[in-house]
């Protein structure tokens, strides 16, 4: 796989940019994510395949998914970006209406107990670009205006997946793999305190 960061024209725009009108002022750098306090999957790898399994995304498809304090799932979505200028603002109000249409938001509490991590799966490397700089701003905008915390924002190419700002990657599953052998048959009953993949199998998760 390879890993690094492409170079970013935003990284030479003056401070004072209006983010109201500036599409490149709608995303996060590498530095800003990692210096975010991002919490850190404990299995990265059972939540990409799990999520992978059962949406079974192609390039342009997003998931979004929140995870309970056990990182269990507790409801996804997937779809597919439309063809126009990466724009965080506008991948905002795409993850927002996602996540209120598969969860209650969580804004009558104090501390956000549930997280949303958000993959994606897109052509190219795995290095980061513009595009995820804007879902990147895109899901920690979403995830204020729903009461959750903002979690991980995972890349899945023809390479593999990554976690972008944490350095944790595989080579499967990937954008051309088929999804793992899982059936629900195969499933152990509940209760069962397994990570995000069998959970996703388990429960009702919108595509």
């Amino acid at each position: 796989m390879t890993f690094g960061f492409a170079p970013s024209s935003a990284a030479s725009m003056p401070t004072s940019a209006d983010s109201s009108t500036n599409p490149l002022a709608r995303m996060l750098e590498p530095a800003e994510w990692a210096s975010a306090g991002i919490p850190l999957l404990r299995n990265p790898r059972e939540v990409v395949s799990g999520l992978h399994a059962r949406h079974r995304p192609k390039p342009s498809t997003a998931i979004v998914a929140v995870l309970d304090p056990d990182e269990r799932l507790s409801a996804s979505a997937s779809f597919i970006r439309r063809p126009a200028p990466a724009d965080g603002w506008m991948f905002r109000n795409a993850l927002l209406s996602q996540l209120r249409r598969v969860i209650p938001h969580d804004l009558r509490r104090r501390t956000p107990v549930r997280t949303a991590v958000l993959m994606y799966c897109r052509d190219g490397d795995a290095r980061w670009t513009e595009e995820d700089g804007a879902w990147m701003w895109g899901l920690r905008d979403a995830c204020t205006l729903h009461g959750l915390r903002c979690g991980a924002y995972i890349t899945l190419t023809r390479d593999g997946w990554q976690v972008l700002g944490e350095g944790r990657g595989g080579r499967r599953p990937n954008a051309d793999s088929p999804p793992e052998p899982f059936a629900l048959s195969e499933v152990p009953p509940l209760p069962r305190t397994g990570g995000a993949a069998s959970e996703v199998l388990r429960r009702a998760a919108a595509r």
